[in-house]
């Protein structure tokens, strides 16, 4: 059977990842064996019924992207310009989705080692007409402190999860919650939040430790560690 192209990826790379310290930025860097943005964008495209993958870049890069970046799918690549924040960027994305997209995924490039089953179970739950967070379950004792760092309380952790990305929607879904937080003036660092303030259904579904966030400079080494070897 052949996929119905109808799945929308904007992957968000607009970010100048200040907190790594380096001049270059974070998602054109080398992270096993290519540029860390590369790694999202090419699984996305092994994905039969991706219609498109929207990469949302700095404006300074916009116009010129990497040469890199169209080892992929030109067909199903789109280059948008990115926000001063975060939902600035994925609105931009959202605004150059083509008309046949009905399902969207929200992913950002700073998590390169997102796997296939991760991408495939949010999918299915988006396709099921729910919002889809990809998490893992928190694992670590959590400790609430107040201004002085005194403790108290020991929070439960039994129902907390780790959200990460990617995050799918039914088209519809995320278009509603963007419109009205952008008429509302409400900023959000994580999609799903948006669609939970307008009382949107959102599942969780099974993430991977592997799907971790790049954020600082020693996170690169991290990244390096866990890295599938190559075949």
């Amino acid at each position: 059977m052949t996929a119905t192209a109808d799945v929308g990826v904007v992957i968000v790379a607009a970010g100048a990842g200040a907190r790594t310290g380096s001049t270059e930025l974070k998602q054109f860097r080398w992270v096993a064996g290519k540029p860390m943005l590369l790694h999202s964008v090419q699984l996305f495209m092994e994905r039969a019924d991706v219609a498109v993958v929207i990469v949302v870049l700095p404006r300074s890069h916009a116009g010129d992207p990497p040469p890199w970046l169209f080892q992929c799918d030109v067909d199903r690549l789109l280059v948008s310009t990115g926000g001063r924040e975060r939902g600035d960027s994925v609105y931009a994305g959202l605004e150059d989705l083509p008309p046949e997209v009905r399902i969207v995924l929200v992913h950002d490039a700073a998590r390169p080692l997102v796997d296939a089953g991760t991408i495939e179970r949010v999918v299915v739950a988006a396709r099921a007409g729910t919002g889809a967070v990809a998490a893992v379950p928190v694992t670590d004792t959590l400790k609430e402190v107040d201004d002085a760092g005194r403790v108290v309380r020991t929070v439960e952790r039994s129902r907390l999860w780790r959200a990460q990305t990617p995050q799918g929607f039914p088209r519809d879904m995320i278009e509603q919650a963007y419109v009205d937080a952008r008429a509302n003036q409400i900023a959000a660092t994580d999609d799903a939040a948006l669609c939970e303030r307008l009382g949107m259904p959102v599942v969780i579904v099974r993430g991977s430790e592997r799907a971790m966030k790049v954020t600082e400079e020693a996170d690169f080494a991290r990244l390096e560690a866990l890295a599938p070897l190559p075949e």
